[in-house]
């Protein structure tokens, strides 16, 4: 969509949103295909300029200095992220941090890149960090994988543009409060298509970015979209960012849903790493996890309480458990362990003092 001058508004331009006269009363809907009606109702309100649907652009003039806020916003969050840990796995190691921040640098100096995340703030703030977090995830598991600074640059600019293309989806649709419709998600999904073609068409971006905004939401059985493809079939970086892109989703607060606890999203990701994601990177990336070292103060779902006795590198939220405390809060004479990798319907609820 751009914005488009009301001298210049035509008969059959639809309205990629809705038009409001100057005292907030809604005149037009968004989606609304003009016609000379609508023509003069916009000319006696004094409206200025609409925003229009256009298959050849779907960014927004925006002033340059929302642009320059946006840079700014980016590289703070990104600091933040890196210095206050808050980033999951954290960033410990100097030189995977120096690496992230020459990479981000790098592609926040980027007039192409900032327009794009600009346009994606503007749209909604929380596809502007979720993106932002996608990426750093994204560029911890490359630099864990073994990549060299070129394909982490490519994975970097894929991964904080994977959902550019949500850009072309109608307004209507991306912020509606209640559940979509098969239409409306079908629509949704053609985001990842979108995408593709957005970043293809610019000449500074690498194919391997424009690979990973069309496979970010394919899965390794090939229950995905929007190609239904498989395994290697699936760029890499495309499933890296996949991993990423599921993790942070889960890991994130929503008008439909509580964020889920860090075991939970780590169960979820493992438990679905032989159908939907590339075991080897899950596998990478949860190594990568602090989720419960040896001696961790443990409380289960029977209510027994306990030490983590070993951890779990392939399966970090399933260590051995050597329970001090039964079910009744009762303090045990004889010590016993549990692994939970054998007792499938046994989960650790959360970290406790013992």
């Amino acid at each position: 969509m751009h914005r488009l001058p009301f001298d210049s508004l035509k008969a059959g331009d639809k309205l990629a949103k809705s038009v409001f006269s100057h005292e907030g009363r809604k005149l037009l809907p968004v989606g609304t295909v003009v016609n000379e009606d609508h023509l003069n109702i916009l000319y006696e309100n004094n409206i200025n300029d609409v925003y229009i649907e256009d298959d050849n652009s779907c960014f927004i003039n925006l002033p340059r200095a929302y642009c320059e806020d946006t840079q700014k916003q980016a590289k703070m969050l990104m600091e933040q992220h890196l210095e206050s840990r808050s980033l999951v796995p954290p960033v410990n190691n100097p030189k995977v941090k120096d690496t992230i921040c020459k990479i981000m640098d790098e592609m926040l100096g980027s007039e192409d890149i900032i327009t794009c995340l600009a346009n994606m703030k503007f749209l909604d703030e929380y596809t502007f960090e979720h993106s932002l977090n996608v990426c750093l995830l994204s560029l911890v598991m490359g630099i864990g994988i073994g990549y060299n600074l070129r394909r982490l640059e490519d994975l970097g600019v894929g991964a904080i543009l994977h959902d550019v293309g949500k850009l072309r989806i109608p307004e209507s649709i991306l912020k509606k409060p209640a559940k979509l419709t098969d239409e409306e998600f079908e629509e949704i999904k053609k985001h990842t298509i979108y995408g593709y073609k957005i970043l293809k068409e610019n000449k500074d971006i690498s194919m391997i970015s424009a690979f990973i905004a069309i496979g970010h939401h394919e899965r390794y059985d090939g229950s995905g979209y929007p190609l239904h493809i498989k395994r290697n079939n699936i760029h890499e970086c495309a499933r890296i960012v996949a991993v990423a892109d599921v993790f942070d989703a889960l890991s994130t607060d929503r008008v439909y849903r509580k964020k889920m606890k860090l075991n939970e999203v780590i169960e979820y990701i493992t438990d679905f790493s032989t159908n939907y994601f590339d075991r080897d990177i899950v596998n990478n990336f949860v190594g990568c996890l602090p989720l419960y070292q040896v001696g961790t103060g443990v409380i289960l779902n029977t209510g027994e309480r306990g030490l983590v006795a070993n951890a779990n590198k392939v399966m970090p939220t399933r260590p051995v458990v050597k329970i001090i405390y039964n079910r009744k809060g009762i303090k045990l004479k004889r010590n016993y362990k549990i692994d939970l990798t054998k007792k499938s319907n046994v989960l650790i609820e959360g970290v406790c003092e013992l």
